[in-house]
């Protein structure tokens, strides 16, 4: 968008776009030096937090702090209220700068927050010479929700988990959940969460009361069922797993991911997931609870395998969420959990109480609707929870993140879903630093907002959201960042998620890991799909045969070395030459926080790249006359190393020390290898 300062033409973007905009492009409205807000929103906002927010991008973006009153005999320039009529729709709001003063109308207390929203990215991108406009809007999905991985080796400071609430606000989300297995202080289970720097109870409460003045729902999320491998691995608790006899296996962040349901026949199963359930609620002024429930892999195959020769795994699993659903609908609140299960086995669909709400999580790039159109013909409640495709990743996989929530926004409006829910995973340790997901959290904010603007603006949308995003949230005028870091996220040709695989293949005795080797699936999921080599891993007997296996597949793609390293360091100096010319909107923001989560990953990923080619060199899958790197062994062991520092330096300015340790192992190991 655009418009003319005194004959010189003003470039700026919002995010979400709005539905309707009336603007004058030759007409500017310029901020007083002195100026009032006044804000009515009543009970929403008694504390008058959104007026707050605007005084505070004012302040930043001027120099000038301005007054802040409510009530209704107060001269103001800016006034934010809700509307006294029915003139707004649900959600609806107004906005309005004009010569005489700065308008706000929301239908209700939402609606007058995303409007705030709006004037504070316009305040934020031209102050104090704004556009004279009219804006009408209200966003397509009435839940747009951010699901953050809170569990799987790193937990949020409180102080980013602030940060990141502000920035769901500026772009509009309305709910948050911070998904939680083992990393929450619960009475009696300090051996399920020693040693994790876990939330506590205070943290909640006032991260609770955070979200909640931002007009941020925040929803208790905590796995009763599936994922529960630390607190099955508990000398307390092991018994009510499914494997009770594997629990003394040696950590695994793989196996993690695999072996961790509850056996649901043994009596203080149902007790424990009550206890989890029931202790946290308290904490949350929400209604709803999401049991999670997903991925119960070993549900019927381990101790509870009589009951599902008897019944079948698809009733044992219906009738257990049942149970739970209706636990929590006896307290009065509204149970949510994962749907995967229900989906792969449609006839527990028919038998999932009616006021429980599905979450339809399907990461496929190329996703169709096959499985929104399946729920929505059960007649379940339906949230659509596409990802931000982070995890296992120093570089967000931009392309694949675009692709699915594009697609899977359309695909629940058409089909009538109650809500969306976007996904930021840890997996394997929780190497992704979080900041690296902001592009993808804004594919979520356009595309909820409103699913069919993809469409509407064609070929070149991913493009063109890339660019706006540079632009409003990093501050680049030249709109080229997002771009630079999707070029980025191309020249990964060996990632962590294959890191790990490497070095789990071992069982930690030079013994194979058949789970490990197992887990290498057939899918498009990082997977060997419908490639010979998949066979050929999954045949290999020992480690060295399946460690080979695993590198000759990559092998195309590690032959890329020197190619894909070359264009990471061009990358890393383009951006670099853009954030030296960055406009920062938030006080306490420099250039250099902007860049430091991207630097990082991409010189690990340098580094991780280098690690593929010597160890497909040690390992005789590329001779010496292939190899497209000269960097010796010895070198690439000790930049791991150094890296390794700088990143965990970097971790703990957003997390806990958490389960550092466990990256720190993998790097360290492969840095060993390398000096063998």
């Amino acid at each position: 968008m655009q418009y003319c300062i005194e004959g010189k033409t003003k470039d700026f973007e919002l995010i979400p776009e709005p539905c309707a905009i009336d603007m004058n492009p030759n007409a500017t409205v310029l901020l007083p030096y002195v100026g009032r807000i006044v804000e009515n929103a009543g009970e929403a906002d008694i504390a008058n937090v959104w007026a707050h927010q605007v005084a505070d991008d004012i302040e930043a973006a001027t120099g000038l702090r301005w007054d802040i009153a409510k009530g209704n005999r107060w001269q103001s320039f800016i006034a934010l209220s809700i509307a006294s009529d029915d003139a707004l729709g649900q959600d609806e709001y107004r906005l309005t700068i004009a010569q005489n003063g700065i308008a706000v109308i929301g239908s209700d207390a939402d609606g007058l927050r995303d409007g705030i929203q709006t004037l504070r990215q316009i305040i934020r991108q031209c102050a104090p010479a704004l556009p004279e406009l009219t804006i009408a809007d209200k966003p397509a999905y009435q839940t747009r929700g951010y699901y953050l991985d809170a569990t799987r080796g790193r937990v949020p400071t409180l102080d980013w988990l602030k940060r990141w609430a502000d920035k769901l606000c500026l772009y509009k989300y309305n709910q948050l959940q911070l998904y939680v297995e083992h990393t929450f202080a619960f009475d009696n289970m300090s051996e399920t969460w020693r040693g994790t720097s876990p939330l506590k109870p205070a943290d909640i409460i006032a991260f609770d009361e955070y979200c909640a003045v931002r007009g941020i729902e925040l929803v208790p999320s905590v796995s009763t069922f599936g994922h529960l491998y630390m607190a099955l691995r508990t000398r307390e608790l092991r018994y009510l797993g499914e494997f009770p006899e594997q629990a003394d296996r040696p950590y695994s962040l793989i196996e993690r991911m695999e072996h961790h349901t509850l056996n649901i026949t043994e009596a203080d199963a149902f007790a424990l997931s009550c206890t989890l359930i029931d202790d946290y609620l308290q904490l949350f002024r929400s209604r709803k609870f999401n049991i999670c429930g997903d991925e119960t892999f070993d549900l019927g195959k381990g101790r509870s395998k009589p009951e599902a020769d008897k019944r079948g795994v698809a009733a044992m699993y219906a009738d257990y969420v049942s149970r739970l659903c209706e636990h929590l609908s006896e307290q009065g609140r509204e149970p949510l959990f994962w749907g995967d299960i229900a989906i792969e086995m449609p006839e527990i669909l028919q038998r999932l109480p009616k006021d429980v709400t599905l979450l339809n999580w399907l990461y496929e790039p190329d996703i169709t609707d096959e499985k929104v159109r399946l729920v929505a013909q059960s007649g379940a409640v339906q949230y659509v929870c596409p990802a931000v495709w982070c995890w296992n990743a120093l570089l967000p996989r931009l392309d694949w993140a675009w692709g699915n929530i594009s697609r899977l926004t359309q695909y629940g409006q058409r089909y009538g879903a109650a809500g969306f829910l976007l996904t930021d995973w840890g997996d394997f340790g929780h190497i992704n630093d979080p900041r690296i997901a902001i592009p993808g959290m804004m594919y979520g904010a356009q595309c909820a907002w409103d699913p069919q603007w993809a469409a509407r603006v064609g070929d070149g949308a991913h493009a063109e959201l890339d660019r706006r995003i540079s632009m409003v949230e990093y501050g680049d005028s030249t709109g080229e960042f997002v771009a630079v870091l999707r070029d980025a996220s191309h020249q990964v040709i060996f990632d962590w998620m294959n890191i790990v695989r490497y070095v789990e293949l071992d069982a930690g005795d030079g013994s194979l890991n058949t789970d490990v080797r197992d887990s290498i699936r057939v899918n498009k999921d990082g997977g060997a799909q419908n490639h010979h080599y998949a066979g050929l891993i999954h045949a290999s007997s020992t480690v060295s045969e399946a460690r080979m296996n695993l590198l000759a597949w990559l092998k195309p793609d590690i032959l890329r070395c020197a190619e894909a390293n070359r264009a990471l360091r061009a990358d890393i100096a383009q951006l670099g030459a853009i954030a030296a010319r960055l406009t920062t909107y938030d006080a306490d923001t420099v250039r250099g926080s902007v860049l430091q989560p991207v630097l990082i990953a991409a010189e690990g990923q340098r580094l991780f790249n280098e690690l593929g080619l010597r160890l497909a060199l040690q390992e005789g899958v590329i001779a010496e006359a292939e190899a497209t790197s000269d960097s010796m062994p010895l070198q690439v062991a000790r930049g791991l190393e150094q890296w390794f520092e700088t990143y965990a330096a970097v971790w703990r300015t957003v997390s806990a020390e958490s389960e550092l340790r466990r990256i720190a192992d993998v790097v360290w190991y492969c840095a060993d290898l390398l000096r063998e």
